[in-house]
């Protein structure tokens, strides 16, 4: 019989606690920096770690392009240095975090590419992003008005 109370998946074999509890903590020393559990191999878990924050980083990538950009060939490196240690939240989350934890050294394409998601989503660092019905922001070069999801910028950055 299976039901909320019964660890056993439908239809399926009795879940092995233990080693339920290997897996979860071998899956936290690969992708949230947790201690290596016993009986594993450090090289090949760190290996596995490293490629983890390498996926990751490209994710970032592709979702903030001109925050990658601002650390050109350091990207990964800086990201995995950053992420380290952190679980992903999905690679938005994880770009905006990065970016407001960056926020004074990144370039201005990045800092408009912040503006714009900020003027589109209120988000406090913690739980889900929520859609913002109106906002106004600085951009370099100009001012973000975001009205109903539609953005307009004003200043000599609407060209660019």
């Amino acid at each position: 019989m299976t039901g909320p109370r019964d660890p056993r998946p439908p239809g399926g074999e009795p879940i092995d606690a233990g080693l339920a509890a290997a897996q979860e903590a071998l899956v936290r020393a690969m992708a949230a920096g947790g201690p290596l559990p016993e009986g594993f191999d450090a090289g090949a878990v760190g290996a596995a770690a490293r490629s983890i924050l390498s996926k990751r980083a490209g994710d970032v990538a592709r979702a903030w392009p001109e925050l990658a950009r601002s650390y050109g060939t350091g990207w990964t490196r800086t990201f995995a240095g950053w992420a380290a240690g952190r679980p992903t939240r999905g690679s938005i989350r994880d770009a905006w975090d990065f970016a407001r934890a960056h926020r004074d050294e990144l370039s201005p394409g990045a800092v408009r590419e912040l503006a714009f998601t900020e003027a589109r989503w209120s988000y406090d660092g913690r739980s889900d992003p929520r859609r913002r019905r109106f906002a106004v922001r600085r951009v370099p070069g100009g001012v973000l008005v975001q009205v109903l999801g539609r953005i307009r910028v004003f200043g000599p950055a609407a060209s660019g």
